[in-house]
């Protein structure tokens, strides 16, 4: 089909049905059907991307408003998305473009580029990593995966900003190329993940235990939504089991502003995101940071061992950084990481 991508990590089923196996909603799709995502349809038993080639975001962003904070650490990322999303989060801060596959795609607009072209600009903008992010990067993979692939070629790092709800099969195929990933664990229970989000709890587990099993440097962000995955016992939840990961992954929890179907609850305290960093520290985590509030100390990278001050933030930029040859220079405590020189 002119101007379509056939799919990766699909089959083909009887009656011309295809079987989706990106993501874990393993979507069924009976002929001239799409996905979940509104972003994948089967065409006469063939399934395509309609998105390859086509992104609807492209910015050169500082690598810690991905957030990742511990790989390449005031570098920059060349930045890109397509339209459209496996999730529904009713209170998603880019639904005008995560959610323009499921309304009819108004309202956007779109830059024809391919890969290599992709590549020259990172290039051209010295960006030591692409981040694909805004939307979710499962659900224009094949965009995604050659981008990566033609990037890692060209000494250029690949991240995902992703809400982890993809396949073992689809994070083995990317893995060679992925070498960071900031995770949204969006709260820690199975009924709020559907109702809320419309996935589901578990594969977003699995794929955080197998990003650390394939050595894809991970870090985690949870949105704090009062009186969604607020108390202290979910929030002891997701910091146990990140701990579980590795004291090592950094962990972002993130202040909640109203936006898109969610303005019956307010704004987070800034008081729970304070405590929610300190039940990550009871809980072992080396590294929890505090996100859209300004507050120096959450920003701030100390060292894991004897807590010296190691990198100092405003926001999305770094103000000083004492780290040398990747570790602390007063203990010479190695610093974790990628790129952390």
């Amino acid at each position: 089909m002119k101007n379509l991508k056939e799919a990766m990590l699909y089959e083909k089923l009887d009656d011309e049905k295809v079987k989706c196996n990106l993501c874990a909603h393993r979507c069924v799709i009976i002929p001239s059907k799409r996905g979940i995502c509104c972003v994948r349809q089967n065409i006469g038993g063939v399934l395509y991307s309609l998105v390859y080639g086509k992104a609807t975001a492209l910015n050169v962003d500082p690598i810690e408003k991905k957030p990742l904070y511990h790989f390449y650490p005031g570098s920059k990322a060349l930045s890109m998305a397509t339209i459209g999303c496996n999730f529904r989060c009713t209170f998603c801060q880019n639904h005008d473009i995560s959610q323009a596959s499921k309304k009819g795609w108004e309202g956007t607009e779109r830059k024809d580029i391919l890969p290599n072209e992709i590549i020259d600009l990172a290039i051209k903008y010295e960006c030591r990593s692409i981040s694909f992010t805004y939307t979710e990067p499962t659900i224009f993979f094949e965009y995604a995966y050659e981008t990566a692939k033609l990037a890692a070629d060209a000494g250029i790092a690949n991240n995902f900003v992703t809400n982890g709800f993809m396949t073992e099969e689809a994070l083995n195929t990317i893995s060679p190329y992925l070498h960071a990933a900031n995770v949204d664990l969006k709260c820690f229970d199975e009924e709020t993940y559907f109702r809320v989000m419309g996935g589901r709890l578990q594969p977003v587990l699995d794929s955080l235990k197998l990003m650390k099993k394939l050595k894809i440097w991970v870090e985690v962000t949870t949105l704090i939504l009062p009186t969604i995955n607020d108390s202290d016992e979910e929030l002891r939840e997701i910091a146990n089991f990140i701990a579980g990961l590795g004291k090592e992954t950094p962990w972002h929890v993130s202040r909640f502003h109203p936006d898109y179907n969610m303005f019956d609850i307010p704004p987070t305290p800034v008081e729970t995101i304070k405590r929610a960093r300190e039940i990550g520290k009871k809980a072992g985590l080396c590294y929890v940071y505090t996100g859209n509030i300004l507050w120096h100390e959450g920003e701030a990278t100390c060292c894991c061992k004897c807590g010296n001050l190691l990198i100092e933030r405003t926001g999305f930029s770094i103000n000083k950084s004492s780290i040398k040859e990747s570790c602390c220079p007063k203990c010479k405590e190695p610093v974790d990481g990628v790129g952390m020189e």
